[in-house]
């Protein structure tokens, strides 16, 4: 006995190896409001396609906005690093030139 499988567990989860939806009724006229058989498959298949592509590229995304941020963070970081390193300097280069001053202000006393 070989097993087509079943809803629950079909044979393969991949929509375009799946079968086809068949129509249920057995007479040929469909209950009013029923979507034809072509529209069924054909939009379930590709709406299950688009999905899983666009669920499997989620993580993608993720990590691509994840690394965005840490780049931005770096770049912050870095920026104030040289901007305390500037302000550094700066008042050293202010207290050098004080002292040049005076020691110039105490050569010219003598």
């Amino acid at each position: 006995m070989t097993a087509t499988g079943t809803i629950d567990r079909p044979l393969t989860h991949d929509p375009l190896k799946q079968a086809p939806m068949s129509p249920h009724a057995t007479t040929s006229e469909q209950p009013n409001g029923s979507a034809t058989a072509d529209f069924i498959t054909t939009g379930a298949i590709t709406s299950r396609q688009n999905r899983t592509r666009e669920m499997q590229l989620i993580p993608e995304a993720l990590a691509r906005a994840h690394m965005d941020d840490r780049l931005r963070e770096v770049d912050a970081q870095r920026h104030a690093v040289r901007l305390v390193t500037a302000r550094r300097m700066q008042r050293k280069a202010e207290r050098v030139s004080l002292r040049a001053r005076r020691a110039l202000a105490m050569a010219v006393m003598h």
